[in-house]
């Protein structure tokens, strides 16, 4: 049987491995974007890789990295459901910095998501349907990694308000490097404009954080961007950056009945 989330996630390095990272993270605290991430490409090489969900922070940090690196791995997470936009602006994203942008997928089709776990699964059971279409796919993405670079701030959420520029990441076992956490949106608005990075244009429509179509709304000023994320739930996080919470799958078998079991369901794309 493939291994499931949850084993993946059940092991910590050594207490002396633990220093020597608590020890990178108070070197680079206080560290410039563009510095952490020249220790983290230097330090790394091939075995380090960007996430990106296209986001405000997502095309800063690309922009910053290929001037360092030109064939820097990117990936993203094509859950199916993202929109148009966000399609477009990997194009131009990948035109203008001459990179491939990697998109990893689940194997379940929309249409075989809805005939196994019913109509709207992300109305129902939004956690249920981010692990299905990001957890998995995402699984895939670090496979052999040492590490991954985020663009998550401490002003997002409380779960990353929490986070380190440099911290050991319990959920997936391998490094994770957050080279924007100590900026504002401010920071990253006036970082684009400067270096006129290609951004969604969305997001000068009410929408300051973007995800999967029926999950994202468009907020008034007043809100915090996270408010038109899963509207109508009280979830702020797909699942990526939880912790040390393990992750896993409830599967079903040709009943319906709820197995426990995990199988494995996401694969690389072009």
């Amino acid at each position: 049987m493939p291994q499931a989330v949850s084993e993946f996630i059940s092991q910590a390095p050594t207490p002396r491995e633990l220093e020597h990272i608590d020890n990178l993270a108070a070197r680079l605290a206080n560290a410039a974007p563009e510095e952490t991430l020249r220790w983290a490409i230097d330090e790394f090489d091939r075995s380090v890789t960007i996430a990106t969900g296209f986001g405000m922070e997502g095309v800063a940090l690309i922009d910053m990295a290929v001037k360092i690196n030109p064939c820097i791995d990117v990936f993203f997470l094509d859950t199916a459901f993202l929109f148009p936009e966000t399609y477009d602006l990997r194009r131009r994203l990948e035109d203008r910095y001459h990179i491939k942008i990697s998109a990893y997928e689940t194997d379940i089709t929309p249409e075989q998501q809805a005939l196994r776990f019913g109509a709207a699964l992300w109305a129902k059971d939004p956690d249920l349907c981010c692990r299905l279409r990001k957890l998995e796919p995402l699984k895939d993405a670090l496979r052999g990694r040492r590490a991954w670079i985020t663009a998550i701030r401490h002003g997002q959420t409380p779960e990353r308000s929490l986070a380190r520029v440099v911290e050991w990441d319990y959920q997936w076992r391998l490094i994770k490097i957050n080279p924007l956490v100590r900026w504002t949106t401010q920071d990253v608005r006036a970082y684009i404009a400067k270096n006129n990075v290609p951004f969604n244009p969305l997001h000068d429509h009410g929408y300051p954080s973007i995800g999967c179509t029926h999950c994202t709304r468009a907020i008034g000023k007043d809100q915090h961007e996270r408010d038109g994320r899963w509207p109508g739930h009280e979830k702020r996080e797909c699942g990526m950056h939880a912790g040390v919470q393990p992750v896993t799958l409830i599967t079903t078998d040709s009943t319906g009945d709820e197995t426990g079991e995990h199988e494995h369901i996401g694969h690389k794309i072009e």
